[in-house]
């Protein structure tokens, strides 16, 4: 399958051919579930909301609510985005990398002043940072097409 250059995006690293290949049934059907990339956004959520969950009230409300509106912010951009035109998809597939960014952030902040512990940290920032090439290459993609 080469339809705009597909097969060279689909030999990249972070899961891309499944990426690209669920893209082309998101971009004809608009079922944004099936894509690998929502599914792992939307799978690391729950992470943060529960880390988030158990600290004390002051840093949940302060660093906590920013961590959880970004890294929900994920997963509905992509969702809401699917349901657009392409270009559109694109502009929200933006969003959600900067979102995808802010979270990491967020997670040092976290880390920084003691809230969570190295490893959290390292698992979490791993997971994020595959969602952001994930995230990269979709987006690279819908430009290019």
């Amino acid at each position: 399958m080469n339809a705009g250059g597909v097969d060279k995006a689909c030999k990249s690293n972070a899961g891309s051919w499944t990426l690209v290949a669920s893209c082309w049934i998101i971009l004809i059907w608009g079922n944004f579930s099936n894509l690998e990339l929502y599914k792992r956004a939307n799978a690391s959520f729950p992470k943060v909301y529960k880390l988030v969950r158990r600290w004390d009230k002051d840093d949940q409300k302060e660093i906590g609510s920013q961590l959880i509106r970004v890294a929900d912010s994920i997963h509905a951009n992509i969702a809401e985005g699917s349901a657009k035109f392409k270009r559109n998809f694109a502009r929200y597939i933006g969003i959600a990398i900067g979102s995808c960014d802010e979270t990491i952030s967020h997670i040092n902040d976290a880390f920084n002043v003691g809230l969570i512990s190295q490893e959290t940290r390292n698992v979490l920032i791993s997971e994020y940072e595959i969602v952001g090439k994930q995230l990269t290459k979709l987006k690279q993609f819908l430009s290019s097409n």
